[in-house]
């Protein structure tokens, strides 16, 4: 990292560590843990889904290979792939709401889908995994 030479060492050390934090802060964002993941959720279903989903458990998985997330509605446990880490935000927050709505609706019919159609990134958010799915030459089954 290159310094301004009028910086004094003190004032560099003062903003370095100011940068740093900020790089943190931000990660800390891109990278949520499972109980910011659970959080999330419980916030996304009472803006879209009228706090009507009540996820037990939100957690990060490794061995989703072929899927973003999964859902068991009967115990209240959603997973999400690490492989959305890093992703934005609004990606992942429209594969939390799909998983959400399975514990709601188990299937993928018209009800489901009116739905997740009340987050209003759905159908970008889509597009986008499928893109990303296409760049990396494999795509994942539906949620």
């Amino acid at each position: 990292m290159l310094l301004p030479a009028w910086l004094s060492g003190e004032d560099a050390d003062e903003w370095v560590s100011r940068m740093l934090d900020r790089l943190a802060a931000k990660e800390s964002r891109r990278r949520p843990t499972d109980e910011a993941l659970l959080e999330r959720a419980r916030e996304l279903s009472a803006k879209y889904l009228g706090g009507d989903a009540e996820p037990v458990s939100v957690r990060w998985v490794d061995n989703q290979q072929h899927r973003w997330g999964s859902c068991t509605p009967e115990n209240g446990t959603i997973r999400i792939s690490t492989r959305l880490k890093g992703l934005p935000e609004w990606v992942i927050n429209y594969v939390i709401i799909h998983e959400l709505v399975h514990l709601l609706v188990p299937s993928h019919g018209a009800a489901f889908w009116a739905l997740v159609e009340q987050y209003p990134k759905a159908e970008r958010a889509r597009g986008f995994l499928e893109g990303f799915s296409a760049a990396a030459h494999s795509a994942p089954e539906e949620c």
